[in-house]
């Protein structure tokens, strides 16, 4: 039950693509070996409404949430969530080198 839900501002549309970020992330999560390919979910939410801390418009954020079932260590679980976060990095890096932009996991 690997599943990895992005929950991300809508001023984020046409920035990135959200589709090649999905599948990069699923190839993340299929590289720690740890998961079978027909269990891994990786889905992407639009927050059309949010007010972000100062409230500039282009402050943007993106939050991946992952569930997994028992049966992992901490190790194994820690290696998955690096492998996620380094995969999202790369692909956002243009957004990660702006102060209005915030990763989180």
């Amino acid at each position: 039950m690997p599943h990895l839900t992005l929950e991300y501002s809508a001023n984020l549309e046409g920035r990135t693509d959200m589709g090649t970020l999905c599948r990069d992330l699923h190839a993340a999560i299929l590289s720690s070996g740890l998961f079978e390919e027909g269990a891994v979910r990786v889905r992407a939410f639009s927050a059309r409404h949010y007010a972000i801390a100062d409230l500039l418009p282009q402050n943007a954020f993106l939050d991946m949430s992952f569930r997994i079932g028992e049966g992992r260590s901490q190790e194994e679980r820690q290696r998955a969530g690096e492998l996620i976060f380094a995969a999202a990095s790369r692909h956002l890096a243009p957004l990660l080198a702006e102060p209005y932009f915030a990763l989180s996991l």
